[in-house]
């Protein structure tokens, strides 16, 4: 691996040296003892006169022509066997070092080769989700020129309807009703494109929230007859917001509360100022939201079924969009589900944040 270097220095004593301490250890003592000999023969003997075999002189040389010797001819071994390990293990050492080097540049190559094909594999898939996105836009931007001549279409036909069998104006509504559905499906899927391509332009300014809540809510609930509960003080301070934008997500927020609560239910708003920043709370009584969903829900084609109520109709894109719109114009969206203590129906409560219009800077 780049940057790691490892070095062990070799042995600095060679077998020939080890080999001449080896006789040193037996050469020394013996040395040491004739020395011995001859200057105690000297000194006791040709000297003095003394006998041979006097204590003195056989006490000295005991000691210090043998024993002393002896002493030192342990102390090499011993050193010299210190030595002999300390050979061994560098030349292990080195041959471990060896062996380790030749490991870690196979690994390391077999690294680089695997992050090149990572590498080559994430540019494919950026390839391929780029590719996905040029053509949803593609299809999308070319089913909205039909869709708008057939809404057209049917609008007319619409006008004249009182003049027509009840069975076809029906058909007529129903399709009307369908073709509109899938127009608002198109421009959120051209929406959601530009949003992750970052080519959504938003145009930001003071934004009053309270007509913007009223109109997104008529036009949601307009044929609904739905009872809409409101909590919102009188005058509220404005929003630094896009005001299309803002006004899409109070729409699918509403939407997403219409699909879930029961026909005979309210769907409550609130508004209140929380650390300096406006909160607008969406709050159903549907059958709520797990625990461990509420984090996917805003994910892309994410929608929560369960096994005991009705499938609702919808695309799991509403709620990934409106989360992407808020945090696009320095906002939150969360949810909070219970939201009340009803066992059958404890509802779920979107919150939107969004700041002040005199709390953004200038140049925000």
């Amino acid at each position: 691996m780049e940057g790691i270097e490892l070095s062990i220095s070799k042995p600095d004593i060679s077998k020939e040296q080890l080999r001449r301490a080896n006789w040193m250890r037996f050469i020394l003592p013996l040395v040491l003892f004739f020395i011995v000999l001859f200057y105690e023969t000297r000194e006791h003997i040709l000297t003095k006169g003394e006998d041979v075999f006097d204590v003195n002189f056989t006490s000295e040389v005991l000691f210090f022509g043998i024993i002393g010797p002896s002493c030192v001819f342990l102390v090499i071994s011993y050193v010299i066997a210190l030595l002999r390990k300390q050979t061994d293990v560098a030349v292990e050492l080195e041959s471990l070092n060896k062996n380790l080097e030749k490991i870690v540049a196979e690994r390391t190559a077999t690294l680089a080769e695997r992050n090149s094909e990572l590498a080559e594999a994430n540019l494919n898939l950026q390839k391929l989700d780029e590719l996905k996105s040029d053509f949803v836009s593609l299809v999308s931007h070319e089913l909205r020129g039909p869709l708008t001549s057939l809404n057209g279409g049917l609008e007319l036909a619409l006008q004249d309807a009182e003049n027509m069998p009840l069975k076809s104006r029906r058909v007529l509504e129903v399709m009307a009703h369908e073709s509109e559905r899938l127009t608002q499906f198109v421009q959120t899927i051209l929406d959601v494109s530009k949003l992750s391509a970052g080519k959504l332009n938003l145009n930001c300014g003071p934004v009053a929230v309270l007509p913007l809540l009223k109109r997104a809510t008529d036009v949601v609930l307009m044929s609904e007859g739905r009872k809409v509960e409101w909590s919102v003080p009188g005058s509220l301070p404005p929003v630094w917001a896009d005001e299309t934008y803002l006004e899409k997500i109070f729409c699918n927020l509403v939407m997403n509360a219409e699909k879930y609560s029961p026909g005979d239910k309210p769907i409550e708003i609130a508004a209140e100022i929380v650390d300096n920043r406006l909160q607008i709370t969406v709050a159903d009584h549907g059958p709520g939201i797990p625990e461990g969903m509420q984090h996917q829900i805003f994910e892309r084609f994410q929608r929560v079924e369960r096994g005991d109520q009705i499938k609702t109709k919808g695309w799991g894109l509403g709620l990934y969009f409106a989360k992407t719109l808020v945090e696009a114009q320095r906002g939150k969206l969360s949810v909070k589900s219970p939201c009340r203590g009803n066992g059958d129906a404890p509802g779920a409560a979107f919150m939107v944040t969004i700041p002040l219009a005199d709390e953004v800077p200038e140049d925000g």
